[in-house]
């Protein structure tokens, strides 16, 4: 995972669990703006998010936050 993309995904969980709470959920879309700006980061969001790991559309925040803090970037 390139580390822009981690960066963002821990930025994200780490405001919506100070605004929601710890029981937030949240999909891979949440990292992004609604114009595809990056559409490579996007990818790499989607194929981690549902081809490797098989996720519900919608997660807990601390559960994507903890499995993310665990990857190595590039």
């Amino acid at each position: 995972m390139q580390k822009v993309l981690k960066d963002k995904i821990i930025e994200v969980c780490n405001k919506k669990i100070e605004t929601k709470g710890e029981n937030v959920g949240l999909s891979f879309y949440a990292f992004f703006a609604n114009k595809n700006d990056t559409p490579e980061l996007l990818m790499e969001a989607a194929t981690w998010w549902i081809k490797t790991h098989k996720l519900d559309h919608f997660e807990k925040a601390v559960k994507i936050k903890k499995m993310v803090n665990g990857i190595t970037t590039k």
